[in-house]
C-alpha cells in the first residue's frame, strides 16, 4: 500500500494560508461593523414634546456624546427638560430640575431651564431710557420686569437647526423678537446654539442683531442637582465663585449700585465651602432673598472667556465648572420653590432643591450707566459664550 508523507515545508505554508485568509475575514468583518458597534457614538435625535395652548408644535431634542451624556432640549422657550450625567461610580441620573409634559412649562413656574431674554434679571419699576426715549415694561415681579416681562423669550417657540462634527453635536434655535415685543425697541433676532462636546462641556452661544438701539442680556435658567435626587436640597454642595465683590440689593432685589466687599460675609465663595454653611446666617442681603440671590461680580473680566464657578456634590463625586465671557453672575438658591411643583419621578420640588448659576450683565444696569453696558445698536452683534462642563472627582 502506497503512503505519502508531506514534507513540513508545504504543511506549515498550508497552515499560514488559511490563518492569513481567517484574519482577513476577520477584518473584513470589523470594518463592516457600524460605528456604534465599535465604539458608542455621538447622536441628535428629534420628538415630538406636544404642542401649546396656542397650536404651536413643540419639538424635543436629545443630544448625546460618546461617554453617553444626555441633554434634553425644547423649542418652548430653548429649555434644558433634562441633562443626565454619571457619578463617580458610573450611575447615570438627571441633574437638572424640569417637567416631563409642555402642559406643565406652561403654567407658571420658576423658568425651569429656560433661555431668558430680551434682557435676563431684573429691571427696576419696568422703565429704562434710551436716547432719550423712556420705554415702559411689564411689571411681572413686584414693580419690577423680571427675564424680559410676561411673555419672555422663556415662552417662545424657538426655530431649531442641528449639525454634527467629529467633536460635538450642536442645535442652534433662533428667535425673532418684533419691535417693542414686551415694551423692547427694535426688531432683535437672536439665535443659542448649544454644542454638546467630547469633552463632557455643554456651551451655550449667544447671538443677536438689532435693527434699532435696544437693551439684550440673554441667559441660561437651569436649576442644578448634582446629586440627581429631588428630593434632597442643595445645602451640601460645595461651591467656589471667583468674585471679590457681590451687587447688594434693596428690598424689591434691585442692585444698590454698590459692589460690596465680599471679604467677612456670607457671600464669600472665593475659598470653597459648603452652600448651607452660611446661607440662614443673620445678615440682612440673606433676608432680602431669603437665601442667595444675588449676582456676583466676578474678578478678571478683562480676561474675557474663563472659569468662574466650580460645584462639587462631595457623595456622587459629579463636578460642575462654569466658564463664560460674562462680568456677573447670579447664584440662586432656589428660594422661592416650596414643594407645589411636581417632580418628573414622584414628589415635588421643595425648597432650596436646586441652584442656579445664571451668567449674564448685572441686574438693572440700563437705569445704572455705572454698570457696564447692555445697549445694543444696529450694525454690532451681541456674543456671549458659556460652557458648563461636567466630570467626577
Amino acid at each position: 500500500m502506497r503512503t505519502f508523507k508531506t514534507p513540513l515545508s508545504i504543511f506549515l505554508f498550508g497552515t499560514l494560508l488559511v490563518l492569513n485568509n481567517g484574519c482577513k475575514d476577520n477584518k473584513t468583518k470589523r470594518e463592516n461593523l457600524e460605528p456604534e458597534q465599535m465604539e458608542k457614538s455621538q447622536s441628535i435625535t428629534k420628538s415630538d414634546f406636544g404642542t401649546t395652548a396656542e397650536g404651536e408644535n413643540v419639538a424635543k431634542y436629545t443630544l448625546e456624546n460618546r461617554d453617553g451624556i444626555q441633554v434634553d432640549i425644547i423649542t418652548y422657550g430653548g429649555r434644558i427638560t433634562s441633562l443626565r450625567t454619571p457619578d463617580s461610580e458610573g450611575n447615570m441620573k438627571n441633574v437638572v430640575l424640569g417637567f416631563n409634559n409642555l402642559a406643565q412649562y406652561e403654567k407658571d413656574n420658576p423658568f425651569f431651564g429656560a433661555l431668558i431674554g430680551r434682557y435676563g434679571n431684573r429691571i427696576a419699576k419696568g422703565k429704562f431710557s434710551l436716547d432719550g426715549e423712556e420705554y415702559t415694561l411689564a411689571q411681572n415681579n413686584g414693580e419690577n420686569s423680571l427675564h424680559g416681562g410676561e411673555k419672555g423669550f422663556d415662552k417662545r417657540v424657538w426655530d431649531a437647526a442641528i449639525e454634527e462634527s467629529d467633536d460635538s453635536i450642536k442645535l442652534k434655535l433662533t428667535y425673532v423678537s418684533a419691535d417693542m415685543e414686551e415694551g423692547f425697541p427694535g426688531n432683535l433676532t437672536t439665535s443659542v446654539t448649544y454644542i454638546l462636546n467630547t469633552d463632557n462641556s455643554l456651551e451655550v452661544l449667544y447671538e443677536a442683531v438689532t435693527d434699532k438701539t435696544t437693551v439684550v442680556n440673554l441667559t441660561q435658567h437651569a436649576y442644578f442637582n448634582l446629586s440627581g435626587d429631588f428630593s434632597r436640597t442643595i445645602l451640601d454642595h460645595v461651591l467656589e465663585i471667583d468674585a471679590d465683590k457681590f451687587l447688594p440689593v434693596d428690598s424689591g432685589l434691585i442692585p444698590t449700585g454698590e459692589l460690596a466687599s465680599v471679604e467677612g460675609t456670607p457671600f464669600d465663595f472665593r475659598k470653597a465651602k459648603l452652600i448651607g454653611k452660611d446661607i440662614d446666617a443673620e445678615n440682612e442681603q440673606l433676608q432680602l432673598g431669603g437665601g442667595y440671590d444675588h449676582c456676583w461680580v466676578l474678578n478678571r473680566q478683562s480676561a474675557g472667556y474663563r472659569s468662574v464657578v466650580k460645584a462639587y456634590h462631595p457623595e456622587t463625586g459629579r463636578s460642575l465648572e462654569v466658564l463664560t465671557e460674562e462680568p456677573g453672575i447670579q447664584f440662586y438658591t432656589g428660594n422661592f420653590l416650596d414643594g407645589t411643583l411636581p417632580a418628573p419621578n414622584g414628589g415635588t420640588y421643595a425648597l432650596r432643591s436646586g441652584f442656579c448659576l445664571e451668567t449674564q450683565h448685572y441686574p438693572d444696569s440700563p437705569n445704572q450707566p455705572e454698570f457696564p453696558s447692555v445697549t445694543l445698536v444696529p450694525g454690532d452683534r451681541y456674543t456671549t459664550k458659556t460652557t458648563f462642563k461636567f466630570s467626577t472627582k
